[in-house]
């Protein structure tokens, strides 16, 4: 069982970071809210928690090993909580972890269905579920810092100009998920913004970089 794993980043590619180790070339499949910043560390060393597990093709005929990284113990203690609730695979949870795991902590332990189905591919009643089966399993995992703040949480998406915001984004065209992280950085780096409209102009200039 791999659990731990420090090399060279070499590629960020799709859902995928590219670790040189020694003479070898890892695949880690990573949470989408890892992908921005990693992007920004090719060439650079990192170390990453890892889930190991094995994956069907081909109908269950053939099994392929594939490699999770983490870059803290709390991204995979969470995901290994949010895989048990049904319907949400290794894949999936994946990509649905598109905005920091301590707000989605959070969102769940607040039964904050609202910042739930801003994550990629979470509806109304997905959002149902994974309050139903998690709201008590999550609250070790806050028991770590200081309990994330009402205002914290709205600062991650829930407030009305973040979902305004959100809704202008991908009416024009941007990927959902993308639209979450640029507005949620958008909001970490300017707290101060008081409309919709203010939002998205703070969220192009980091999608512009």
């Amino acid at each position: 069982m791999i659990v731990g794993i420090e090399g060279e980043i070499v590629a960020v590619e799709g859902p995928c970071v590219r670790l040189r180790v020694g003479t070898m070339i890892y695949e880690l499949f990573v949470p989408a809210s890892d992908l921005q910043s990693l992007h920004g560390r090719i060439g650079q060393t990192a170390s990453f928690d890892t889930f190991h597990y094995l994956e069907a093709q081909g109908q269950g005929t053939t099994m392929l090993p594939r490699l999770i990284g983490f870059t803290s113990p709390l991204d995979r203690e969470f995901f290994e909580l949010f895989i048990m609730v049904k319907g949400i695979g290794n894949r999936k949870a994946l990509r649905a972890m598109a905005l920091p795991t301590r707000t989605i902590v959070a969102a769940i332990a607040a039964r904050d269905l609202d910042t739930l189905k801003t994550l990629p591919e979470i509806g109304r009643k997905s959002a149902e579920t994974i309050v139903a089966e998690l709201h008590e399993k999550v609250r070790p995992l806050l028991a770590g810092g200081a309990p994330a703040s009402t205002a914290e949480v709205k600062d991650a998406g829930r407030s009305a100009i973040a979902h305004d915001a959100l809704a202008v984004l991908t009416r024009l065209g941007e990927p959902r998920h993308l639209a979450v992280q640029w507005i949620d950085r958008a909001l970490t780096l300017e707290p101060e913004i008081a409309d919709a409209q203010a939002l998205v102009t703070a969220a192009f200039r980091i999608k512009s970089g």
